[in-house]
């Protein structure tokens, strides 16, 4: 069995950077999290230090780790979520919109040090790993509103889910404008959109997926 990480790097691996999983430690605190493969150095500088795949896993193994279906964490966590709409609102404001606008900045520095060419205009490795919670991080960020707890679905406000499809989540917006101006933004984040009508409910939906060139 592996040994679990001590205190220390337990509290290191929990307050790396939410989207980007960036940390901060000591050398010798950092070296020890590569060495159990739990981070890795960029090769590039500034030569950061960065969750691995497992780092991210085990971060997210609280006891009230969020359903799959939705891509987000449950208020009170401490763990930032893009609002994937339906879901009971956290604190809004200023703050919010900081919170949004700096995860936001950290995607696109992510995407800018693991793409080999340096381009932000494509998703990268996380959101692919991320799809429900990288969608809406995009349309969050962009201003669009999501939908509330006790809104029905049929009301106004975006909700993404997960898909059947490999690589492709849903969103659904009942007001025509809305769901074409949620389209363009996430064109213009990066990911390929196609817009579909549900044969149960007639409702027009869209099907997003993350471009790869």
């Amino acid at each position: 069995m592996t040994r679990p990480p001590t205190a220390v790097q337990r509290r290191i691996i929990d307050a790396a950077e939410p989207v980007t999983g960036r940390l901060t430690g000591t050398e010798a605190q950092l070296a020890a999290l590569v060495k159990r493969g739990l981070a890795f150095r960029h090769p590039r500088p500034p030569h950061g230090h960065f969750l691995t795949p497992a780092g991210h896993r085990l971060r997210e193994t609280a006891p009230a780790d969020a359903p799959e279906d939705t891509g987000g964490e449950p208020a009170g966590t401490g763990v930032f979520a893009a609002r994937v709409g339906g879901e009971e609102a956290g604190p809004g404001g200023p703050a919010r919109e900081r919170e949004v606008h700096s995860a936001w900045q950290g995607l696109l520095e992510l995407r800018r040090m693991t793409d080999p060419g340096g381009a932000t205009d494509r998703p990268c490795g996380w959101e692919r790993a991320h799809l429900v919670r990288a969608a809406a991080l995009a349309l969050e960020a962009a201003g669009h509103r999501p939908a509330d707890a006790d809104t029905a679905p049929t009301r106004g406000g975006y909700r993404v889910r997960a898909t059947p499809q490999p690589e492709a989540v849903a969103v659904r917006e009942p007001d025509t404008a809305a769901l074409a101006a949620c389209a363009a933004t996430l064109e213009g984040a990066g990911w390929q959109v196609s817009e579909h009508t549900d044969p149960r409910t007639r409702e027009r939906y869209l099907l997003a997926s993350p471009r790869r060139a």
